[in-house]
């Protein structure tokens, strides 16, 4: 089944899940030609793997702390905080407590 993606032009929440966010879930929000926008969500202690993508990406956290683990070291971000990752660079995210991100990516 294909992911289901917001329509253009119209508005999408992406406020803090406050004491929803345990049952939250990663999600897809929209995906362009030249985009991508997910809202990440990880459990404290838990981790989305190394990896690395051909465009470059933001990472804002919207509630939590998470470390960013980069090849010059872990940045770690908290609630308001964004950090810019050029393309291609390998990156991992860890959670260090309930955490919800907002993460774009560029594709062309």
């Amino acid at each position: 089944m294909a992911l289901q993606h917001h329509e253009p032009c119209q508005p999408i929440n992406i406020g803090p899940y406050g004491d929803q966010l345990d049952g939250a879930q990663t999600c897809a929000l929209f995906k362009s030609d030249q985009l991508e926008v997910m809202r990440v969500v990880l459990k404290a202690g838990k981790s989305m793997p190394s990896h690395h993508v051909n465009g470059e990406i933001t990472v804002q956290c919207i509630e939590g702390r998470l470390d960013v683990m980069v090849t010059s070291g872990a940045r770690t971000l908290e609630m308001g905080q964004m950090l810019y990752l050029p393309a291609k660079e390998e990156h991992a995210l860890h959670a260090l407590e309930d955490t919800s991100a907002l993460v774009t990516v560029v594709l062309a």
